[in-house]
């Protein structure tokens, strides 16, 4: 009997380690449509797929959210389309409340998806939140404004993620020197810390000079 259990319980285990990923992505990729289907709203009631075909259509208004995305994209890449979105930023500008959250939000935006920026491009390796504890971390890039005026020395800016939640985490200033960059992309690390660090990447042996 106690063979049997055990054999249950692995079978158990197993099934569970193949259906709580499968749940746990439909559930994400479910919120994600089902907040882009809100975007049907901005049509007319008479073009809305349920006034067309007499039923809703899943997805239709995600597909709507990524047409219009590539649309503005594919509009503000010309001349007349860069005048509009410097014409809309200055009228944004006016907007007490509206240009602090604007030009904030903008900022990052343009740091973390410009092709340019170096804002997460990297993985390393950092000593947190004591010395002799390691934990993974993210470039975002080099401290700016007033801050350099008390930093002595070479310094970099770092975005430490919590585990399993990588949208929260700590924006930290440390050392070059105490930072060790990591031969593993940003995907592979992200997958490190969701997994709490069952996941592992696959190692990638150095030469002994390079560590």
């Amino acid at each position: 009997m106690c063979v049997r259990g055990q054999l249950i319980k692995r079978y158990f285990i197993t099934g569970l380690l193949i259906w709580v990923p499968l749940a746990i992505t439909a559930w994400v990729l479910n919120l994600i449509i089902g907040t882009m289907d809100q975007s049907l709203r901005l049509l007319p009631e008479a073009i809305h797929p349920r006034s067309i075909f007499g039923f809703d259509i899943p997805g239709a208004g995600a597909i709507l959210t990524l047409l219009v995305i590539l649309l503005t994209g594919l509009a503000a890449a010309n001349f007349i389309g860069q005048k509009l979105v410097r014409w809309w930023e200055k009228l944004l500008a006016r907007i007490p409340v509206v240009n602090s959250v604007y030009n904030s939000v903008k900022q990052v935006s343009d740091t973390l998806f410009s092709q340019s920026g170096q804002a997460f491009r990297k993985a390393l390796l950092v000593q947190y939140p004591r010395q002799g504890s390691w934990t993974i971390a993210f470039l975002t890039g080099q401290p700016g404004g007033d801050v350099v005026n008390h930093l002595v020395g070479d310094y970099v800016s770092v975005y430490v993620p919590t585990t399993p939640n990588p949208t929260s985490g700590f924006f930290l200033m440390v050392p070059r020197s105490d930072t060790i960059e990591l031969e593993m992309s940003v995907d592979e690390a992200l997958k490190y810390i969701i997994s709490m660090g069952v996941v592992a990447p696959p190692a990638r042996h150095l030469p002994r000079s390079q560590h």
